[in-house]
């Protein structure tokens, strides 16, 4: 058996990162996720996923951090590894195998993302056409977050640790970009929450009430987002 490692196979991680804001046109809100321009082939001056190389000192996941860090000055509180992209040619001058990581961000943190000429937030399902393969990257990355709005608590993510029913529900809409009506949305939602004992004040009609996650109940799940 040859345990000698292939040379010329260089390993890089890339970031998708998912926030909620409002569409530009329609004013619902939406998926944005950051890119970054490439300066420099291949691709130069086309639109990219946040990533790098992985350096032989750090982790894969440390090395999602730090470059997610260098390139957006985002720093999520976790990062969920997504898969593994390596087609032979999706690279056109090396071998590169990429360790795709995502993470959801609530809309005060995608606040703190750095912006300008060579970092910007588009909507995830209006891409440009991108570096490398990560259109489909973004494509799988979206399969991924449908599907888990389905089963698990992914939507806590956006929202935080008490939300109203009206706020879940838009974060559904969002991201599974379709209406969903209010009384069949509540009877599918109200066995996995607890209602609060508290409201939220300043509105003109009856205050809603505040809710959280059961955490007693144990949802099937695929990863660390299921539990966000």
């Amino acid at each position: 058996m040859d345990t000698q490692a292939p040379e010329g196979i260089s390993l890089a991680v890339s970031t998708v990162i998912f926030a909620l804001r409002p569409h530009p046109v329609t004013g619902l809100s939406t998926l944005w996720l950051p890119l970054v321009r490439r300066t420099r082939d291949p691709f130069a001056g086309k639109w990219a996923l946040p990533g790098g190389w992985v350096t032989p000192d750090e982790s894969l996941s440390d090395a999602a951090a730090r470059n997610l860090l260098e390139t957006t000055a985002l720093e999520p509180t976790y990062l969920e590894q997504l898969y593994a992209f390596g087609d032979v040619d999706r690279s056109p001058d090396a071998r590169v195998v990429s360790v795709v990581y995502w993470a959801l961000v609530r809309a005060e943190e995608a606040e703190r993302a750095a912006e300008g000429d060579n970092v910007g937030w588009f909507p995830a399902d209006e891409l440009p056409e991108l570096a490398f393969d990560h259109n489909a990257i973004v494509d799988y990355a979206l399969w991924r977050l449908r599907t888990k709005m389905e089963y698990s608590r992914i939507a806590l993510a956006f929202l935080g640790e008490t939300f109203t029913l009206s706020e879940l529900r838009e974060v559904h809409e969002a991201v599974l970009q379709k209406p969903l009506d209010p009384a069949n949305f509540r009877r599918q939602v109200e066995g996995t929450l607890v209602p609060t004992d508290h409201v939220v004040t300043g509105g003109r009609h009856r205050p809603p009430r505040l809710y959280r996650y059961d955490e007693s109940i144990e949802l099937v799940h695929n990863g660390p987002l299921a539990h966000a």
